[in-house]
């Protein structure tokens, strides 16, 4: 098992020292070992429960109810029945904002190939448009 520095954690996890000092202090976090000199020392595990913590935060899950989960899963295996609740919930509704991504990522995909149409009739000769060479004459 490793040891990390804050600096390290921070580094591992793509989160701020102030941020992962936030989680330990708001308690989304279990304690922090600290080493003789008074400085953290972050471990596997700890790094596991922030990437977690970012996953929940990810979905939409506010600090509060990520507190209460984390509450939950502490609490032992008898609330595994409430934390799959939780977390079907929190999957529903990031299924239903990716259905609404996709229809996003649609409608500017048609925007985008019309003016690309647009931009393409206007470059156009009339030979483009109609087919047949212009008489030159």
């Amino acid at each position: 098992m490793h040891d990390y520095t804050i600096d390290e954690a921070a580094e591992r996890t793509g989160l701020s020292k102030h941020t992962l000092r936030y989680y330990e202090r708001e308690g989304l976090l279990p304690p922090i070992a600290k080493a003789s000199s008074g400085h953290r020392r972050y471990t596997d595990d700890d790094i596991g429960w922030v990437k977690f913590l970012q996953l929940l935060r990810a979905t939409g899950m506010p600090i509060r109810e990520a507190k209460e989960f984390v509450t939950l899963t502490w609490a032992g295996d008898h609330t595994i029945p409430q934390r799959v609740e939780v977390l079907t919930g929190y999957r529903a509704a990031l299924v239903e904002r990716m259905a609404r991504d996709v229809e996003h990522l649609e409608a500017l995909n048609r925007k985008i190939g019309f003016y690309g149409d647009v931009l393409s009739a206007k470059d156009a000769t009339p030979e483009d448009v109609t087919g047949e060479r212009a008489a030159v004459g």
